[in-house]
Formats: structure tokens, sequence, C-alpha cells
């Protein structure tokens, strides 16, 4: 069993749920149910499922939960990117927060290895 909340990754994640939500207030109401709902979906995924995986009996659990969270940054990564396209994100606040999820990206795949080995 891991603690969560000791994993750079996990904390990461936890500040990027609450710009993707802070980011989601400033979005137009009329994609409420549809863009704004799937980015907040995917981003509180992420340290959702660290934090459930982390719980787990074993490593192999724990990298198939950490897998799904990975699946969820790559959603978001996607979302955001059509976000911006859209113009419904500044290019340059786009930019910043695509650099932070490829950086947990990144942390959450290295992790994902050093458990398989």
């Amino acid at each position: 069993m891991h603690n969560f909340e000791k994993l750079i990754f996990w904390q990461k994640s936890i500040v990027l749920a609450k710009n993707i939500y802070l980011i989601c207030q400033n979005i137009s109401a009329d994609e409420k149910f549809g863009l704004i709902s799937q980015m907040k979906r995917s981003v509180v995924s992420i340290p959702s499922n660290i934090a459930e995986g982390s719980g787990r009996n074993n490593n192999k659990e724990f990298n198939h939960f950490l897998a799904i969270a990975l699946g969820s940054a790559f959603e978001l990564q996607t979302q955001l990117i059509l976000a911006k396209e859209l113009e419904l994100i500044k290019d340059d606040l786009a930019s910043e927060i695509l650099a932070d999820l490829v950086e947990i990206q990144k942390m959450i795949y290295n992790f994902k290895q050093k458990l398989n080995s």
C-alpha cells in the first residue's frame, strides 16, 4: 500500500483539478453540459484513480489504476486542446495548463515503469 498523499504526481493532479474547476467557471454556460462537464470528470478522475489504486493489495492492481489515471490525463489533454481551438480558453493559459498536465503524465508513466520492474 502506498500513501497517495505523498506522491508528487497526486499532489500536482489536485492542483490541476482546482485550476481546471476555476477555468471552467469562466467558460460560457452554453458548454456546461458539454465540454466543461467532460473536463471536470477527466480531471477529477486523475487523482481519484491514483488514490484508489494506492490502496489496492499489490502493485499490479495499483498499476491498473495508474493506467486509468493516465488515460484520463490524455482525455483532458484532448479536451483542453479543443477548448483552446474553440477559443474558450486563452492560448497562454491553455499552454500553461497543458504543460502541467504533460508533466503529470510523464510522472505517472515513470512511476508505472518503476512498479513494473
